[in-house]
C-alpha cells in the first residue's frame, strides 16, 4: 500500500507568540490508504492512561512504509525551518495511530491541563490529522505563574513544582481543556483538517482540544484519529 507524500508539499510557518509552528495541508497523496490501514490495525490502551496520565486512549503502530516517506521530508523540513546542524543524527519514536475514546468524566488532573513532550532543545513532534475540524485540533498555552510557553531542561523543575501547587490547591475542572484559565493563558489552535500535518517543538505546552460529543470514539472513519510521531537531533 503506498503512502506517498504529495510533491511539492505547500509548507506553511505560522508564529504563535514567538514560537514557529509548522502547516502542510493536503499531506499524503491517498491519506485514506492510511485510514484504512487504521481500521485494520489492533489498537490497545496508551500505558498509564489507566492512572489518569498520558494520552487518554488507544493506540496502534502505523505501517513502517508511512513512517519512511515522513521522515524522508521530515529531516531536511525540520532542520531547515528549525536552524538543525546537518551533523547531527535523527532519532525517531515509532509512528502511532491515536483515538480519543476517554469521557472527560474518567480524565486524571494532568489529562486536564496542558502538557509538553520533552524538555529536549531539539525534540520535536509531527502529528497528521485523519480526521477533520469537528474534532477540534492543538491548542498552545503560556504558563501565567511562570510565564513559560516552551519549557525547557532549565525550566522543568519550576515548572512541575508551580504544576503540582496549582493541582494541590484546586483540580481542574472534569473536561478536556481547550480555552484557557486562571493558569494557562491561551495563544492560539491549529485547527483540525483531514490530511494535515503539524510540526512543533515538543517543549511547547499545548493540549489536544477535544470534541467530547464527537470524539471519543475508537471508530478510526469516525473518531479523532491522528498518527503522532517523535524526532530528536
Amino acid at each position: 500500500m503506498s503512502f506517498a507524500i504529495r510533491m511539492p508539499p505547500d509548507v506553511q510557518s505560522i508564529d504563535l507568540a514567538g514560537q514557529q509552528v509548522l502547516l502542510i495541508d493536503d499531506f499524503l497523496e491517498n491519506p485514506h490508504a492510511l485510514v484504512q490501514a487504521a481500521c485494520d490495525s489492533r489498537f490497545d490502551p496508551c500505558p498509564g492512561a489507566a492512572e489518569g496520565k498520558g494520552y487518554p486512549g488507544i493506540r496502534a503502530t502505523a505501517p513502517e512504509a508511512y513512517s519512511q516517506e515522513l521522515i524522508s521530508l521530515l529531516d531536511p523540513l525540520i532542520r531547515i525551518n528549525f536552524q538543525i546542524d546537518e551533523s547531527l543524527p535523527l532519532r525517531k519514536t515509532p509512528c502511532m495511530f491515536s483515538l480519543t475514546t476517554m469521557p472527560p468524566s474518567q480524565l486524571g488532573p494532568l489529562q486536564r491541563i496542558p502538557h509538553f513532550d520533552s524538555s529536549a532543545p531539539r525534540y520535536m513532534a509531527a502529528l497528521l490529522y485523519l480526521c477533520d475540524g469537528r474534532h477540534g485540533g492543538t491548542g498552545f498555552y503560556r504558563h501565567k505563574a511562570t510565564g513559560l510557553q516552551r519549557i525547557g531542561a532549565a525550566d522543568t523543575e519550576r515548572y512541575a513544582a508551580a504544576v503540582r501547587e496549582e493541582l494541590a490547591r484546586r483540580a481542574p475542572p472534569q473536561r478536556y481543556f481547550d480555552a484557557g484559565d486562571e493558569h494557562f493563558e491561551f495563544l492560539g489552535m491549529v485547527p483540525a483538517k483531514f490530511n494535515r500535518l503539524v510540526v512543533y517543538s515538543g517543549g511547547l505546552i499545548h493540549t489536544a482540544c477535544v470534541n467530547p460529543g464527537l470524539s471519543i470514539n475508537d471508530d478510526p472513519r469516525a473518531g479523532r484519529l491522528t498518527v503522532n510521531t517523535f524526532v530528536d537531533f
